[in-house]
């Protein structure tokens, strides 16, 4: 029996419309041929603490997609940081295929599994680091650098401060918005805008916040 059912199909397509999001029939295959591999490699490697492929859609897929918008708006060159299974970098990836996506991790199954999703959908603009963050050093700094469910804010942007610079801007999925993590934040970062993200499927809170070096 196939690991990605129409059902699935049916979900993703209308979800997108809900988002706004039009896919052609190359992304909407991609993205399907990505939740598979997500469901089998997710049984053995422990990718994604969601285990129910019928909530993968939209805790996964949809919700990789509701920032489409913000990260068309900017720049070429992107790092998805703590990647893990390969939300939101792999979708994006898949969006964009003009741009370039560098997805890090430091666990070794989960960058393999990056790296077995890049070969079988042949993904010429995407790239896997195996590494800890505070010892990645790019050719060049960022355009933009993503993190969905990696760290607190603080954490997120003392550990990636040295990857971009006073152009990049750094994307920060969350679920209900973070009131106390925003007081920690570094003092050389703001916040330049908030988003509610609204995710057809998803019962939760989602927000996105876009932050700023000001130093």
């Amino acid at each position: 029996m196939s690991l990605v059912t129409q059902r699935h199909a049916d979900e993703l397509s209308l979800g997108a419309q809900q988002l706004a999001v039009e896919l052609t029939p190359v992304q909407q295959e991609h993205l399907l041929a990505y939740l598979a591999l997500l469901i089998k490699w997710n049984k053995a490697y422990n990718l994604t603490a969601v285990r129910d492929p019928d909530e993968m859609v939209s805790r996964h897929l949809l919700d990789s997609l509701s920032v489409l918008p913000h990260v068309a708006a900017l720049g070429d060159n992107w790092l998805d940081v703590g990647s893990g299974g390969g939300m939101p970098g792999i979708p994006l990836a898949i969006m964009f295929p003009e741009r370039r996506f560098t997805l890090l991790d430091s666990n070794g199954k989960k960058t393999r599994f990056l790296t077995q999703v890049k070969l079988e959908l042949k993904l010429a603009n995407l790239e896997v680091v195996h590494s800890r963050v505070e010892a990645f050093t790019p050719e060049r700094p960022f355009d933009g650098i993503v993190s969905r469910a990696f760290s607190s804010l603080e954490d997120f942007s003392n550990w990636t401060r040295h990857l971009g610079d006073g152009e990049t801007r750094w994307l920060a999925m969350k679920g209900l918005h973070p009131d106390e993590e925003l007081q920690a934040l570094p003092e050389d970062f703001r916040v330049e805008s908030e988003h509610a993200l609204v995710v057809p499927g998803c019962q939760g809170q989602r927000h996105l916040l876009i932050l700023r070096r000001t130093l």
